[in-house]
């Protein structure tokens, strides 16, 4: 049976940001850690490794695979921020039409630094996420 691996867990979020390497890495970090839980009102939590997650639903598909998972999330990785919300919903890719310099794959959405992205337009995907999983997992 496979086991999930990005696990929430009591690793310290801080102490994880305060291992990035670059200095602006570092601040954008400690900006995003603001955002994500001024936003969702949830506290920071690691999942896994290297993920900063914000709530938790728990998923099950038809094949019966099933596990929990972050509502909303980041990763400071070296190349570049991973961002990670919801798929699956016309109004993200509406939403990422307007973000700004980035880059997605099929979960995850890239960009090299803030600067780059529009702050309200990640507060209003930050949103959508966490709304659209509550909706479509609703014993979250």
């Amino acid at each position: 049976m496979y086991e999930l691996k990005t696990k929430e867990n009591e690793d310290d979020v801080i102490e994880f940001i305060e291992q990035v390497e670059s200095p602006k890495k570092k601040e954008d970090a400690y900006r995003l850690l603001d955002i994500f839980t001024e936003t969702t009102g949830y506290p920071a939590k690691m999942w896994g490794t290297s993920i900063i997650g914000f709530g938790s639903y728990h998923y099950q598909y038809a094949s019966g695979h099933e596990g929990d998972a972050a509502l909303v999330g980041f990763s400071p990785r070296k190349a570049k921020f991973s961002l990670y919300f919801a798929t699956g919903d016309q109004e993200r890719e509406d939403l990422l039409q307007k973000l700004g310099k980035h880059t997605s794959g099929k979960a995850c959405v890239y960009t090299n630094k803030l600067a780059d992205i529009d702050i309200d337009v990640l507060k209003q995907l930050i949103n959508q996420s966490v709304t659209f999983l509550k909706e479509k997992y609703p014993t979250t």
